[in-house]
């Protein structure tokens, strides 16, 4: 099929024919010798330029549409109805049919790259495959082509990244990569499957603003496929909301989101952060002991505040005559040496106090350190320079019996509680095994009624216990890792992203469960995230972080409405809302920072050998 094919309607009504047009489709899966619903009875079309999303929570039947259009669904499922690529009807299409059309016709922009792209083969190969396998070229003129896709999708220094390993590139720079190699031969249908879940909100604008330029340059039709509100805002035209297999509305992104007709879909909106909420429902209130405690100069750019001023800003903004739980003043953490590989400083120049009972926002891009410092806390890096202290505790040059002190009162909450929990141990007793290790209770009996307390704590029902993690949702194993980490009571908790891969609705409500454990046991928390909507609403003050070093701090009202540093403004112009128009706004204001420069640096190029 050329380009030329698709847009006159056959029936001769002078409209845009669809690009793609899905009726009456119905998708099933072969499970134990029952067939399982994934889709039913859905109908939509998608013309040449609109931006179709299609949004719901896991398990809606999303992903399952994507990978049918792509004929990539598993040998035990089964497909009725009709699904055309312009006149071209793909339900029942042989193997090698759909081997035409990939990437030559539709093409997909998958979750995550590194495990879409073949880490043996440069991405420079992996692109001058996809252009010789659907047109006679030479490995000269392929390689030329390769290079102008990698330039097109504003990857640095093209002609030698061209010759670049997967690892060696930032996570930003291979879903750059792949969506080159998606787009090396002009498809008319670009599928992206949760194109930018794993990306900080600075790359996630760039890769969606890269997106939207190349869709208006090819006049593309993309499927976006995402649990991201604040992404859809930015790039829909129209939205297809699923719930259980059913498309339960659709409308224009402007029609979605003002007026929902459907309870689902209010619902939906209604769980997702909006960044800037919290500060306007509370009022703004600039501390005037801040400004007191820099003696009335307050830095332009705090990337210039002398240890002084940094170390006065933090007692201004830690809550008077609370007891701190964390105090670590110009500290640096380093990964020790490794054979012939030197030590790598990660963290420096780094301080921060967190009072008992208080919840801090940890921000910053991959790769800042904010993981680096919840590691160091719980004394598994050392502090090689300053002071710290953590629960009472010295953790320069600690021995190992002070860092056993220190982890019976610090816990972690991990990002994904499926890798974290141990897949051969029922939730029962991965909740109980911290009990057990420090001997707090004795007895099954004791036990097991304190296992059944966590999980009532979690609103977990009891005879989840006996179920392994894989045998539960998101959400739950979530709710599992959470109770697992409050087994002994902690003064100090530490939450490393452990939101970010949840769907909306779900993620909404761990926060909520976390807001109302945090204020009934009154532990400490660092939350660790490069969402700004969510530390917005557990935490009442910010930390921020650039490439370890502590750039600006401060209440929750001063870092979102009044941002001294460029790196902070940058990063709040790059988080999406979930509202079109305001959005419309946001990335208007955003590409104005961009062009003037603020708060941009040169993009280096990773080397992991």
């Amino acid at each position: 099929m050329t380009h030329a094919e698709i847009p006159v309607d056959p029936s001769g009504s002078g409209q845009v024919a669809p690009v793609l047009s899905v009726d009456d489709l119905d998708i099933d899966f072969w499970v134990d010798g029952t067939w399982y619903p994934a889709v039913e009875q859905a109908s939509f079309k998608l013309f040449p330029g609109e931006v179709l999303a299609i949004v719901g929570e896991s398990g809606s039947g999303k992903s399952t549409i994507a990978m049918s259009i792509m004929g990539l669904l598993p040998k035990n499922s089964h497909v009725e109805g009709s699904i055309k690529l312009g006149q071209r009807e793909l339900v029942g299409a042989s193997q090698r049919a759909f081997r035409a059309i990939r990437g030559k016709e539709v093409s997909v922009i998958f979750q995550e790259p590194m495990t879409a792209l073949n880490p043996v083969y440069t991405i420079g190969f992996q692109i001058m495959e996809m252009l010789r396998t659907h047109q006679a070229m030479a490995p000269s003129q392929a390689r030329k082509r390769a290079i102008e896709l990698l330039t097109m999708v504003e990857i640095p220094d093209p002609e030698r990244r061209v010759d670049a390993y997967p690892h060696q590139l930032s996570g930003g720079q291979r879903q750059r990569a792949m969506i080159a190699q998606s787009l090396a031969m002009d498809p008319r249908l670009l599928i992206a499957d949760e194109p930018t879940t794993a990306l900080d909100v600075t790359v996630q604008a760039e890769v969606l603003k890269l997106m939207r330029d190349l869709k208006d340059r090819l006049d593309a039709s993309i499927i976006l496929i995402t649990h991201d509100m604040g992404v859809v805002a930015d790039m829909a035209t129209r939205i297809i909301v699923m719930k259980e297999g059913r498309i339960v509305e659709t409308g224009t992104a402007r029609e979605i989101f003002r007026h929902p007709q459907q309870a689902y879909t209010r619902q939906l909106l209604e769980a997702v952060p909006h960044l800037g909420s919290v500060v306007a429902t509370e009022g703004v209130e600039v501390a005037s002991h801040l400004a007191d405690a820099l003696d009335g100069a307050a830095p332009t750019s705090s990337t210039h505040t002398t240890p002084v001023e940094v170390d006065k800003l933090r007692r201004a903004t830690a809550p008077a005559g609370v007891p701190l739980v964390v105090d670590l003043v110009d500290v640096a953490v380093e990964y020790p040496r490794r054979g012939r590989t030197p030590a790598f400083r990660a963290v420096d120049d780094f301080t921060l106090a967190i009072g008992q009972g208080e919840v801090v926002g940890l921000v910053g891009e991959s790769g800042s350190g904010k993981t680096t410092i919840g590691r160091a806390i719980v004394g598994l890096l050392p502090f090689v320079e300053g002071s710290a202290s953590v629960v009472g505790t010295n953790m320069v040059n600690a021995r190992e019996s002070d860092l056993r002190t220190v982890r019976n009162d610090v816990s972690f909450v991990f990002q994904d509680p499926g890798s974290s929990l141990n897949p051969r141990l029922p939730v029962g007793e991965s909740i109980g095994e911290p009990l057990l290790l420090r001997k707090v209770v004795k007895g099954k009996k004791a036990l097991s009624a304190r296992v059944e307390a966590l999980l009532d704590q979690v609103q977990l029902p009891r005879a989840l216990r006996n179920r392994y993690p894989h045998e539960l949702s998101g959400g739950q194993r979530q709710r599992v890792g959470i109770a697992r980490a409050l087994a002994l009571s902690p003064k100090l908790l530490i939450a490393d992203e452990p939101t970010s891969a949840l769907d909306v609705s779900v993620q909404a409500k761990v926060l909520d469960l976390f807001q109302e454990l945090q204020r009934d046991q009154g532990f400490a928390c660092l939350f660790v995230s490069h969402d700004l909507a969510v530390v917005e609403i557990l935490a009442r003050r910010i930390v921020v972080m650039h490439h370890g070093k502590l750039v600006e701090m401060g209440t929750r009202e001063q870092i979102l409405s009044n941002p001294l540093d460029d790196y902070t403004k940058r990063l709040l112009a790059a988080v999406p809302v979930p509202d079109p128009d305001e959005q419309a706004i946001r990335r208007e204001q955003r590409d104005k920072l961009l062009a003037a420069g603020v708060g941009v640096e040169p993009d280096e190029f990773e080397v992991f050998a």
